[in-house]
């Protein structure tokens, strides 16, 4: 999982060219804000994004810097088990 490597100096080598965690998560993201996007009829410009507990400040703000490459105002990063919390009971 590439999310383990954020923060970190680990490449990814993909038809030769390498890519930072960062980059990976940035085209995942902007997969998601597509779909989203799409879905929603309108554009997305702002994100919350959940992370792992465990996740040092540097893997917080290599998240942050992924979203910003995808286009995002990333708001606020959250933990995933506050995040689950918050949809507890949401339909």
């Amino acid at each position: 999982s590439i999310k383990r490597q954020m923060g970190s100096d680990f490449k990814v080598t993909v038809d030769s060219k390498k890519y930072t965690p960062q980059e990976i998560s940035a085209m995942i993201l902007t997969k998601l804000k597509t779909d989203a996007e799409s879905y929603l009829g309108e554009k997305v410009s702002e994100a919350v994004i959940t992370v792992p507990a465990y996740f040092t400040d540097s893997q917080r703000q290599a998240t942050k810097d992924a979203g910003r490459i995808a286009g995002l105002d990333v708001k606020r990063i959250i933990n995933e088990p506050t995040a689950a919390a918050l949809a507890y009971g949401i339909d």
